[in-house]
């Protein structure tokens, strides 16, 4: 069955859902039912994992920023348990500052285990020392000194934020608290203090939302299962790294940083993928 699907139908469906359209919207759009639909980015999601494991090798990084981004499976925390659901996951993204590049995420929960999974990953995938920048969650610190040893200039970007806007949860405050002070604090090695900052993945986290319907807030096209998220997430950082081109760096991510001399169009994507 995962061949009957012309290649301009798999296309069609495979790019309207890297550019942040639900399931149901390309059904509509394109006749394609909803399950094959659901079953072909499944396949396309794993492929896009395999892809970006194999590419995102020796990367030649100068700054790497880090940050989290909440979004939840089948219910939110306080309904998780009751439902049998995952609940609430949360997606680590490591963006290269200069080149606009994702080389690694990864997906789970905001924990101490996570966190020194995604730097373990991340350190392995560079080739030299870098600065690496992050918020101030205190699985932090141990998890950088795990994955990278003393090799990383690491700081932390330290934000006060009003009180009475912090009495509501990430997961019910749909617009960010008022930050009142910033602090850049150095945590191990010589990064260059100004360069300390998360803003460029914290925009990043805008994008991903704006090109993954199950991380739109207030969304109802939040995923069921564990692995359809992961791979809805892996199909739009694949489709970022390598077919969308930046403005910032004005090709792809993958370009700037050297890992592909050409940009990839959305059905060498897919036929990269196997389909």
């Amino acid at each position: 069955m995962a061949n009957i699907l012309k290649t301009e139908k798999k296309v069609a469906a495979i790019s309207m859902l890297a550019e942040g359209a639900s399931i149901r919207a390309v059904e509509r759009i394109t006749g394609i039912h909803g399950d094959t639909i659901g079953r072909l980015a499944l396949r396309v999601g794993i492929a896009c994992q395999k892809i970006m494991d194999e590419k995102m090798r020796n990367l030649n990084c100068q700054h790497i920023e880090v940050d989290e981004i909440w979004g939840f499976i089948g219910a939110k925390r306080k309904n998780a348990e009751r439902a049998g659901v995952y609940g609430d996951v949360w997606t680590y993204i490591a963006l290269d500052a200069e080149t606009k590049l994702i080389p690694s995420f990864i997906v789970g929960k905001r924990d101490r285990y996570h966190t020194k999974a995604f730097m373990e990953d991340l350190a392995g995938r560079l080739s030299h020392r870098i600065q690496l920048s992050t918020d101030a969650m205190h699985a932090y610190p141990e998890a950088v000194d795990s994955g990278f040893g003393g090799r990383v200039d690491y700081g932390q970007i330290v934000k006060t934020y009003s009180v009475t806007q912090l009495v509501k949860e990430a997961a019910t405050r749909y617009s960010p608290a008022e930050v009142v002070e910033v602090e850049r604090k150095i945590i191990h090695g010589n990064p260059t203090v100004a360069r300390i900052t998360t803003s460029h993945v914290e925009k990043q986290n805008h994008t991903l939302r704006m090109h993954c319907r199950r991380l739109t807030r207030l969304t109802n096209a939040f995923s069921k299962k564990f692995e359809n998220f992961e791979a809805a997430v892996a199909l739009n950082f694949a489709y970022y790294n390598f077919c969308k081109t930046h403005r910032a760096v004005r090709m792809t991510p993958a370009q700037a940083a050297g890992v592909e001399s050409s940009a990839w169009t959305v059905e060498e994507l897919v036929q990269r993928c196997g389909e």
